[in-house]
């Protein structure tokens, strides 16, 4: 299907408008005006529904937006989709499960409602909190105090790709319920003389309980990380609004490629163990606590699509590239970091050798 690009422009000015979190406002980047999500909504409405209309008549008359297609690209086209910046022209090229996208050329923010229509449209949005110069300082702090990083790492990478994505995730609701039998031990020891006798106690400990859920997160796109989308939650639930495309404006925004019944055995997974920690501390006061029989039941209910804040940074060392995620609310970060192999022998040589010499001196003294 081919792909109409709307812009958000300044009122005041036509300048390009991108979505701050700072100010919850969509501002203006030449004039300073800025705008809440509400005034652009209403603003634009008739608009979007002229666009709209008259996108459909070009369709119909064989002109407007359309789909290159991949003649001209062979094997390496599959699943690309190009487009065009309506304000300088330049060819966007871009997965087809981009939602939104800024042209790197002249800076234009274009959203590309057309993806959404194709699926279904998000139902809620956590929007960007942390902006990309906290991003970039973070991913600084994000190398102190490790003691195997290579010294010239820091100094001498740099930055190589910074980008905003809103990352599809499924909300699950539901609830757990389980009937759980424990094996519990209880150790005691006595001296008697220079003999030291264990006593062991054996149980049987049942327990049973039930958790109900709600927005329990799956992330949705199998380009990304399943790990380090794991890693950077949680998100902070209160900032989670309906979906609205103004705020889509200066990020990308992937669109789902894995579908619920796919994504559905994670969030059992996730309402099970959760279940089974909270009825596993309530065993308490024993030695040892071991799960030997468990009787778990899943009540699957509502499930949302929602749009969650991720910064992806890419940063180059010694010809390799290192890729870190960080969550655009909480600046929560996760991602691998290269080792300094001299350090770590010299650290070995340092700690280890001389633990193992005081060890074997201590056995020799035994």
């Amino acid at each position: 299907m081919a792909n109409q690009i709307n812009n958000y422009q300044c009122p005041a000015c036509t300048g390009p408008l991108h979505y701050v979190g700072s100010s919850d406002k969509l501002e203006c980047d030449y004039c300073g005006s800025s705008y809440s999500i509400p005034e652009i909504e209403k603003l634009y409405a008739e608009q979007e529904a002229k666009a709209k209309e008259e996108y459909a008549a070009a369709q119909a008359s064989g002109e407007g937006w359309s789909d290159s297609g991949t003649d001209s690209w062979g094997t390496d086209a599959q699943g690309m989709k190009v487009y065009s910046c309506p304000s300088c022209g330049a060819q966007l090229i871009a997965d087809a499960t981009t939602a939104a996208s800024c042209c790197p050329y002249c800076g234009n923010n274009n959203v590309v409602p057309g993806q959404f229509e194709d699926g279904r449209k998000p139902d809620k949005i956590i929007p960007f909190k942390i902006t990309k110069e906290q991003a970039i300082e973070g991913l600084k702090e994000h190398y102190k105090g490790k003691k195997l990083l290579p010294k010239s790492f820091a100094s001498a990478n740099s930055i190589s790709e910074i980008t905003g994505v809103y990352v599809p995730f499924w909300l699950f609701d539901g609830s757990a319920s389980a009937d759980v039998i424990f094996n519990a031990e209880k150790t005691r020891s006595e001296r008697h003389g220079d003999d030291e006798i264990i006593f062991t106690e054996h149980f049987e400990v049942a327990r049973s309980g039930k958790v109900d859920f709600e927005d329990v997160p799956v992330d949705a796109p199998s380009k990304m990380p399943s790990k380090h989308m794991d890693s950077i939650e949680p998100y902070d639930y209160s900032d989670l609004r309906p979906f609205s495309t103004a705020y889509l404006p200066g990020f990308l925004a992937d669109k789902y490629d894995i579908e619920i019944e796919t994504s559905a055995p994670r969030a059992d997974v996730r309402f099970e163990n959760t279940l089974l920690s909270d009825i596993s501390q309530t065993v308490t006061g024993y030695s040892s606590v071991n799960i030997r029989q468990k009787n778990v039941r899943i009540r699957r209910g509502k499930v949302e699509y929602a749009l969650f804040p991720v910064w992806m940074l890419s940063t180059k060392f010694n010809g390799e590239t290192y890729t870190f995620a960080m969550n655009g609310q909480t600046g929560k970060m996760v991602g691998d970091l290269p080792i300094d192999r001299g350090r770590l022998v010299g650290l070995f040589f340092k700690w280890f050798i001389p633990v193992a010499v005081i060890c074997g001196l201590f056995q020799m003294l035994l």
